[in-house]
């Protein structure tokens, strides 16, 4: 017959049952926990081994781990990278940048891009269309400044507290460093998230098109490219050390593409589908015409 009245510590709280064998016990007492996180990573790397975790969930604890050594200047958007907008800009013009990068929120600056005066919702630019009367600057929202010292658990936190989903990231001496987005810390612990702008990548880095163009992911190896195209792309560059054609492709145009331009290399006309982060995602591949040349 069990015991109606259960032994109690000196505290007055019943004692806990201790079910670990006296094995678990005793290799718990000769391999004690991970006390650093490199030994962390380790334990998380032999959970996945012996199949008690899955790879995805080793993946996301990891970059929360790694994480917490990180900060806002490691991640974010180079300001030379930075798409802004310019509230003395009309209409049309902020329309077509809107239209050209993409993005959901843009730093809007006056006189020179170091003043940052505000941030624009793509969505609200609309309501100029219905309402041109509208001042621009009313439609404006407060800008979020961070140091590039700024930890991304924190920067995490505090986009989830105050529901602003980018912040403008100042250098020690209070000049415009970059920006980072909410998106860019998620990405750390989950990967790269595609959102409704994104390409999804579910045939491959090169496949055809119904126009017989051809689509070429922009991480894809540059012999890859050569032996679908036959052609030698690292001969026509002048070039041997480039590992994509993103790469090769950024190289030879002297800047960091944007979407809409396009290069001529060895008979093949690239053009830039989509760009994220400063690299192209997509090209669009095919022959070189005499209309085509590099002025993107």
């Amino acid at each position: 017959m069990s015991d109606p009245y259960p032994a109690r510590s000196s505290s007055g709280m019943p004692e806990r049952e201790d079910k670990r064998s006296f094995l678990q016990k005793l290799a718990e007492f000769i391999h004690p926990g991970p006390d650093s996180r490199a030994e962390l990573i380790e334990t998380l790397n032999e959970a996945e081994h012996n199949e008690i975790i899955g790879p995805d969930s080793r993946v996301m604890l990891e970059g929360v781990i790694r994480m917490a050594d990180m900060t806002a200047g490691d991640v974010m958007v180079a300001a030379t990278r930075m798409d802004c907008l310019n509230i003395d800009a009309p209409y049309e013009e902020l329309l077509h940048v809107v239209i050209d990068t993409a993005h959901s929120r843009f730093p809007v600056f006056e006189g020179e891009k170091e003043n940052i005066i505000g941030i624009l919702l793509a969505k609200d630019l609309l309501k100029l269309q219905r309402a041109p009367e509208l001042n621009l600057r009313a439609l404006l929202r407060p800008a979020v400044f961070v140091p590039e010292s700024k930890g991304l658990n924190d920067l995490l936190r505090e986009f989830r507290g105050n529901r602003n989903h980018l912040a403008v990231v100042i250098d020690e001496f209070g000049r415009v460093a970059g920006l980072i987005t909410i998106e860019d810390v998620l990405e750390q612990i989950v990967g790269e998230i595609e959102d409704e702008f994104d390409i999804v990548e579910d045939h491959g880095d090169i496949f055809g098109l119904a126009d017989h163009t051809y689509r070429v992911s922009g991480d894809t190896p540059v012999e890859r490219v050569e032996e679908a195209f036959a052609v030698k792309l690292q001969d026509a560059s002048g070039d041997e050390d480039f590992d994509t054609i993103g790469g090769l492709i950024a190289h030879a145009m002297g800047h960091v593409p944007k979407r809409g331009e396009h290069h001529v290399l060895a008979g093949l006309n690239f053009l830039v589908l989509h760009t994220k982060g400063g690299a192209v995602r997509w090209f669009k591949v095919s022959p070189a015409t005499e209309a085509d040349d590099n002025t993107g």
